[in-house]
């Protein structure tokens, strides 16, 4: 079925503000580390999109009934994995250029099609095996293991994609039996009670008067971002969606070069080129048969 015009506008907006929402929530999160720890940084995230989400829920007169949770083994492993990925990312963009992590980021989708069988039991196909073989030729593009040292920050990357595949896939069969507010809430408030006793054992401090613009920008688009992609692809296709979001790299590399001083290196460009590649012909999917 082809987008008509007016939803591939529609989607182009509501893209913009993915794509804007995920710069900030780069940049926010590397100025906040200067003084904050990881887990700091959840914490106060999360307890801040908590009192959103909240407020939300209150303004539009929802009752409980739209906060009860169905299928609480499921949420509780995707808040488990979603907070160690989100923390692999935030500690990520302070260790590798900002290009390269969101490089790596991009490889979500090529994870989600290795994880869907075992996850989900959907097929594993001759296009889908592919797929992730011409992912992971863009994966070695980018960090170029023997011509550059391998960080632990690019494996953070690598984790932290492997973590939002899994998160989207348990997310896809939650928001068969929940409302999105239900998602956020538990999330929100799942990842502010687990980053607490671990933000307080690593020494958590009380943000500068500073910090809290940042982290009103984190807590923000960490809702903002999900939203926006969400209603994006509610109204296209993912293969039009796709190279939407493909923008994000070009625009963190220039974000990178101007604030940070990070070079802008091509081949980083080049793998994210043969990952987007892989992660289109996902999208697009097998053609269907001529009668």
């Amino acid at each position: 079925m082809q987008t008509r015009p007016d939803q591939t506008l529609r989607a182009a907006l509501w893209m913009t503000g993915a794509v804007a929402s995920f710069l900030l929530m780069a940049v926010a999160g590397r100025a906040v580390q200067v003084d904050l720890n990881t887990f700091e940084l959840m914490f106060w995230r999360s307890l801040i999109g908590l009192m959103i989400v909240l407020a939300v829920w209150r303004m539009l007169g929802l009752g409980t009934v739209a906060l009860h949770p169905s299928g609480a083994g499921l949420h509780a492993a995707r808040h488990v994995i979603h907070f160690a990925g989100q923390n692999l990312w935030f500690w990520g963009i302070t260790v590798i250029p900002l290009a390269q992590l969101v490089a790596l980021e991009f490889t979500s989708p090529i994870w989600v099609v290795l994880l869907a069988p075992l996850l989900l039991g959907e097929s594993f196909t001759r296009r889908k095996f592919a797929v992730a073989l011409i992912g992971f030729c863009g994966i070695l593009i980018v960090a170029r293991p023997g011509l550059q040292p391998l960080s632990l920050g690019h494996l953070a990357g690598l984790c932290a994609a492997l973590c939002f595949a899994m998160n989207a896939l348990l997310t896809r069969r939650l928001m068969r039996q929940n409302t999105v507010i239900c998602v956020l809430f538990w999330m929100t408030l799942s990842q502010t009670l687990m980053s607490l006793p671990v933000g307080l054992w690593t020494g958590m401090n009380w943000p500068s008067a500073a910090l809290w613009p940042w982290l009103a920008v984190l807590g923000l688009t960490g809702l903002s971002a999900h939203y926006c992609l969400t209603s994006a692809l509610n109204v296209a296709s993912a293969s039009v969606v796709a190279p939407m979001e493909f923008i994000r790299l070009p625009l963190i590399a220039m974000v990178g070069m101007m604030i940070y001083a990070e070079p802008l290196d091509p081949l980083v460009f080049l793998g994210a080129g043969v990952i987007f590649a892989a992660n289109m012909l996902n999208a697009r999917g097998p053609r269907p048969a001529r009668a």
